[in-house]
């Protein structure tokens, strides 16, 4: 009998996360992405309310916060809030936010019926037992007129990248292993399922961008390093369009309420 799957949080890798992504090429790329995609949103004159739901050490948020916006930093883990606080008080921004120790399911009974003009779930509902149930939770939250920025982890780009090199059983075995590597993601979603899902929940996806369409199928991954400005410039050249923005390691779609 198989184990019940449980939700997963990166309690206790502060310094590990990140070294392991936002101090290498990928973190990088990813934080590029997300602010040429929401750049006409933290840009705007009136200040809007965002909410980030977990936020991790609140690196991509920092550019609400510089454009006078409000934001509401959350974490299901208490010393990556506490990371994040003490580095937005070292940039002179902590006093633009507001900071939750919760975890998504648990968000509803911290901030009741409060909703946010943006709504931030980056790389999140792939470390959760039951990410479709997380939808409704996110929807409430959304304003009118709001949107929901959500990047997920996309199975289909797994299954390529490790068909391309060469991992036969892997992609055979439906991803699965008996031994989980706890900063990769083991529940990766296929677009279609993510697609299905949010139309249930009546929400619409008016963007979609591929983050890390080439980098991930790189053959040599020096590479990213030693020619990082020309692969950042070309992955924004193509992620959002197709064939190259559903090649994507993870998708960046935003999202808001159906008409």
């Amino acid at each position: 009998m198989s184990k019940p799957k449980k939700d997963q949080s990166f309690a206790g890798l502060t310094n590990k996360f990140a070294k392991n992504i936002y101090a290498t090429p990928k973190g990088k790329l990813r934080l590029a992405v997300l602010e040429r995609d929401l750049a006409p949103w933290f840009q705007q004159q009136r200040q809007l309310r965002v909410l980030d739901i977990g936020a991790g050490l609140g690196q991509f948020s920092e550019n609400f916060a510089r454009h006078g916006h409000r934001v509401t930093h959350t974490d299901i883990a208490a010393d990556m809030v506490a990371a994040a606080q003490q580095q937005h008080h070292a940039k002179g921004l902590a006093a633009h936010y507001e900071y939750h120790t919760a975890a998504l399911q648990e968000l509803p009974a911290v901030l009741g019926k409060q909703q946010y003009d943006v709504v931030l779930c980056h790389a999140v509902l792939e470390w959760l037992a039951e990410p479709q149930q997380a939808l409704a939770v996110l929807k409430q939250f959304v304003a009118t007129n709001g949107l929901l920025s959500l990047m997920f982890y996309n199975r289909d780009a797994k299954i390529m990248a490790n068909m391309v090199f060469g991992n036969f059983d892997y992609v055979a075995a439906e991803l699965k292993v008996k031994k989980r590597v706890r900063m990769s993601p083991q529940q990766p979603i296929a677009p279609a399922d993510m697609q299905a899902w949010l139309t249930q929940q009546g929400l619409t996806v008016t963007a979609k961008t591929g983050v890390r369409c080439f980098h991930d199928y790189l053959r040599k991954p020096a590479d990213a390093i030693e020619h990082f400005d020309q692969l950042v410039e070309l992955e924004m050249r193509y992620n959002q369009t197709e064939p190259f923005a559903a090649l994507g390691r993870y998708q960046h779609w935003q999202i808001q309420h159906g008409n």
